[in-house]
């Protein structure tokens, strides 16, 4: 097992390179195994290798406002206990790639293309099948999202859904203020979806994090309940995946941010029962627990 850094005392000081090492080795050991399959960054044309998952028990429909928001947030649960997955994408049109890749992708065709190439690639291992509805998202300065459009989000989306009444639903908690983020919470809500993962985790600092996270409490009170999944043995396989996604997370050492989120929502997980250590990475979600 490829021994996982920490972003704690010293450790914080070299986690992005740290991360890095660590992946490279566990990718190393990976080379040569059997039932092992390889991923092909689009943006690089690296392979990767990760074990493909065989997802069992009750579907999920994971609506996600991008192409990278569900693989961000919430693959390293899946990765962990894989459930057949349908991951529909609802603004999967758009101009954002980092600014050092703008000269090369500089259409929303050009950058829309490359972003479904790397969802394509990021979700192979987890067997999901893919829905695209093609919304352009949005673009600075932003503003809240129009009910309109909120209205438009909810009918596709119910029509995508109409057949798969044994689905368990889940969509970011909005815990962001993205406009797209808020839209796709709000059309998730109204079909029925109380199951929400903590969508904070690509912030560059935790102010911002921070400042998100109070004005998401003041706005949910007590109605969420929060739970988190532990991640530690498979958060190496979740960077993977992140990979895929290199037009946002460029350059590669970027990728520690939501690894770093992960090990601070960590710090809550209760003790084992069965007095093991317990988990130095998690994922949070939120249970809806009531009516606002």
């Amino acid at each position: 097992m490829t021994r996982l850094p920490l972003p704690d005392a010293d450790g914080i000081y070299t986690f992005p390179t740290d991360l890095l090492t660590a992946h490279r080795a566990w990718m190393d050991s990976l080379t040569g195994a059997k039932e092992i399959m390889t991923l092909t960054a689009p943006l690089t044309l690296a392979p990767y290798w990760i074990e493909p998952r065989k997802p069992s028990g009750r579907p999920v429909v994971v609506i996600e406002p991008h192409h990278d928001d569900f693989v961000l947030s919430a693959s390293g649960t899946f990765l962990a206990r894989p459930r057949p997955l349908t991951v529909v994408t609802v603004f999967t049109r758009s101009r954002s790639v980092h600014p050092s890749l703008e000269n090369t992708y500089n259409s929303v065709e050009t950058v829309s293309g490359l972003r479904d190439r790397e969802a394509a690639q990021s979700l192979l291992p987890l067997g999901a099948a893919r829905v695209g509805l093609g919304h352009k998202d949005a673009e600075k300065p932003y503003r809240a999202p129009e009910p309109a459009q909120v209205d438009r989000i909810t009918s596709e989306l119910a029509e995508v859904l109409g057949g798969m009444d044994d689905a368990e639903l889940l969509a970011p908690a909005a815990v962001t203020r993205h406009p797209d983020h808020l839209a796709v919470h709000e059309a998730a809500r109204r079909l029925g979806c109380r199951w929400f993962w903590e969508d904070a985790a690509f912030w560059s600092t935790y102010g911002l994090s921070g400042c998100d996270r109070q004005l998401f409490q003041q706005r949910v009170r007590d109605v969420f309940e929060p739970e988190l999944e532990d991640i530690t043995a498979t958060v190496l396989d979740k960077v993977t995946l992140l990979h895929m996604h290199g037009s946002q997370m460029h350059p590669a050492r970027k990728m520690y941010r939501p690894i770093r989120h992960a090990h601070t929502v960590a710090a809550d997980l209760l003790p084992d029962p069965d007095s093991r250590p317990r988990g130095q990475f998690a994922e949070r979600f939120y249970r809806l627990g009531g009516s606002w």
